[in-house]
């Protein structure tokens, strides 16, 4: 039991502090190769993501099923929690512009139904990801070409007009939020090294997690929904409420839900179309409708007012902590 207690207590802390190595570089790495703030905001939350999309891997890997959906999914709820709500009660009120809500809107809450869709069996894993890829990759494309390139892009003018806006108006926070120097070339082999650990340090905290919970028959949807999920995710959290409070709300936004993607694509339905996904348990559902649910109820919110005020974001926090007492109550 020790020894569990040390392999999760170690590889969390070193899972997190690599994590953040990890997005340093390949941000500079991203830059040197000249990619959009667009696709470094993207670049960066897949390098922040590595500890949850890991632990997910390692479980369905082992045939923790239920633990691998937990991490991805949990972690897409906290993410809205703690980046957004917990953000917008620090700053007081969170400026977002409606054209970036929407542009990121759509795609996220696309993501979120694939994933229930995917968990819940109503769909196959593989028609799942096919629909993901089918919004996310011409979104990514988008966020990659330059203003030029957009404005010859084969659309009427007025949605072109409002995509190139939109793709403006959420660079301009980004660019500020996370431009970083150009890769030197240490910087290539630190990332590599970075990643090395990163993967072997959230492999044992997963294990170690998954130890401690089955000795202390803690359900395994609370291990990885709710323990996995948020200690995975608080690089993400440090950094979305820093970019809340210092006034760059459309970066926090970026920050979350290119983070909530890319857990569900690259954590969950890819590995999930190899290895398999668990039939859903009143948790598990309970966990994916909340994120989806969330979702919805936090973009509304920052739809209609132009960003999240204070109370917004009590309303996002205090619906986190509705669903971690309703999950406990049910496991």
């Amino acid at each position: 039991m020790t020894m569990a207690m040390c392999e999760f207590a170690i590889g969390t802390v070193v899972s997190l502090l690599t994590s953040w190595l990890l997005v340093t570089r390949l941000e500079r790495i991203g830059e040197r190769f000249g990619l959009t703030e667009g696709l470094l905001g993207v670049l960066a939350a897949l390098a922040a993501d590595a500890p949850e999309i890991t632990s997910s891997v390692t479980a369905l890997s082992q045939h923790q099923r239920t633990i691998g959906a937990g991490v991805v999914i949990g972690s897409n709820v906290f993410n809205l929690a703690a980046l957004l709500g917990l953000g917008s009660l620090v700053a007081g009120f969170v400026t977002l512009h409606r054209r970036v809500v929407l542009l990121g809107g759509v795609v996220g809450l696309w993501i979120a139904a694939c994933s229930l869709a995917a968990v819940s069996q109503s769909l196959p894993v593989a028609l799942c990801l096919a629909l993901a890829a089918v919004v996310l990759v011409p979104y990514f494309v988008v966020l990659g070409l330059r203003r030029q390139r957009l404005l010859s892009l084969p659309l009427s003018p007025r949605a072109r007009d409002w995509l190139v806006l939109a793709v403006a108006e959420e660079e301009a926070e980004l660019d500020e939020a996370i431009r970083p120097r150009r890769a030197r070339g240490g910087d290539f082999l630190t990332a590599g090294l970075s990643l090395v650990v990163v993967v072997a340090a959230s492999v044992a905290m997963e294990h170690g997690a998954t130890s401690l919970g089955h000795h202390f028959d803690v359900p395994d949807a609370v291990i990885g929904a709710l323990v996995l999920a948020a200690v995975t995710s608080l690089p993400n959290a440090v950094a979305g409420i820093h970019l809340a409070a210092t006034g760059r709300g459309a970066a926090a936004l970026s920050t979350t839900l290119n983070s909530n993607n890319l857990n569900v694509v690259v954590g969950l339905l890819v590995p999930g179309l190899f290895l398999g996904l668990a039939r859903l348990s009143v948790p598990g559902g309970l966990t994916a409708w909340w994120y989806a649910g969330l979702t919805l109820l936090t973009l509304g919110l920052a739809f209609a007012s132009r960003g999240l005020h204070r109370w917004q974001g009590a309303v996002i926090v205090t619906g986190f902590v509705v669903y971690v007492a309703v999950m406990l109550l049910v496991s």
